[in-house]
């Protein structure tokens, strides 16, 4: 007997696509949701079975789908996301849960008392590299650990988002957490600059303080032509550095000790797409009641962090920025139901 599908997506852009990829490999998507008649159509020709529709009020009314995935612009994740829950249907939803931390809380509160599956795609969670990454520290290979530096610098062309920092430094502050095992407890120092609109920053640079003294920098920008895409984290032993720009071998650990640079260890680890480890813990959460890896509570911590760290770049001008169009989502304007 073939296998309900029951999961729909919200939205099938640039990244869309790719969730929409895998739930499809999967064997779980039902229904693609989108305004743009064009990446609908593209959709439907890559995956003839699949129904597809420009109206979000079609996904929450259809009894078939249990689960809705919303990868739509951040600051419209909390509209499409508390409908769903308030609908009885679990939710993955793009990082970050919001870009504002009482809607982030307020999605915890509905998914815990409905007993809704609520997960946040905050993606290197599942990275096999940053697992093998976590192990070492888990296990003292590396020593204690002292320092922390996440470097994500691209180029992006069309800036529709509040900062690069709400864009990328979710994936930051998700990782290192995660692979410290730690929350943050303080912001040392948030900088940035904005070169291209006024109070929109394309690069942004965060220190954060963890439990034992341990300092985090996190940079990321939307205007560096060279992508860059690493992870240091040093102990008192070794130091590993995750790159993620390479095809392979990804992970290395060097030798504190050792003035040799070639003195290092290439770490293993199973070369899988996260994002399908990502899409299969969704399904296995929803179909055996657990909690994902990457919680409602996982998101709220990272938009407490990164709330704050905006009020530091920004201050009172912070308020401005609620008032700016962001490319808001068309499904919006069209069914007026979020």
């Amino acid at each position: 007997m073939e296998k309900k599908k029951f999961v729909a997506v919200v939205g099938c852009g640039v990244w869309g696509k790719n969730i929409v990829r895998n739930f499809y490999n999967l064997n779980a998507l039902n229904t693609v949701c989108d305004l743009d008649v064009e990446n609908l159509k593209k959709m439907k020709e890559l995956y003839p079975e699949i129904k597809t529709t420009s109206c979000y009020d079609d996904v929450i009314n259809d009894p078939d789908i249990k689960a809705i995935c919303v990868v739509t612009p951040s600051h419209t994740h909390y509209n499409f996301a508390i409908k769903a829950l308030e609908a009885g249907k679990h939710v993955y939803i793009e990082k970050p849960i919001s870009t504002v931390y009482k809607e982030a809380y307020e999605l915890n509160k509905v998914a815990t008392e409905k007993n809704l599956v609520l997960m946040v795609g905050h993606l290197l969670l599942y990275h096999p590299a940053v697992n093998r990454l976590k192990m070492l520290v888990e296990q003292g290979v590396l020593g204690k650990i002292k320092y922390v530096q996440s470097d994500r610098l691209n180029v992006n062309y069309f800036a529709n988002d509040r900062s690069v920092m709400w864009d990328l430094a979710p994936h930051d502050v998700s990782m290192v957490s995660h692979i410290l095992g730690k929350e943050p407890t303080r912001i040392l120092n948030a900088t940035g600059c904005a070169t291209r609109k006024e109070n929109i920053f394309d690069i942004t640079h965060l220190t954060l303080e963890y439990e034992d003294g341990i300092v985090a920098q996190i940079s990321d920008s939307w205007i560096t032509p060279q992508k860059h895409v690493s992870l240091l984290v040093r102990g008192e032993k070794m130091t590993a550095i995750l790159d993620d720009t390479v095809a392979d071998k990804k992970l290395r650990v060097y030798d504190n000790l050792s003035p040799n640079s070639n003195n290092i260890e290439v770490m293993d680890y199973l070369e899988i797409e996260p994002l399908k480890l990502e899409c299969e813990h969704f399904i296995k959460c929803i179909e055996e009641g657990k909690t994902p890896r990457s919680n409602g509570e996982n998101g709220l911590m990272t938009v407490k962090i990164l709330e704050q760290a905006e009020e530091i770049l920004l201050g009172e001008k912070r308020l401005e920025l609620d008032k700016v169009d962001f490319a808001m989502s068309r499904l919006r304007q069209k069914c007026q139901t979020v």
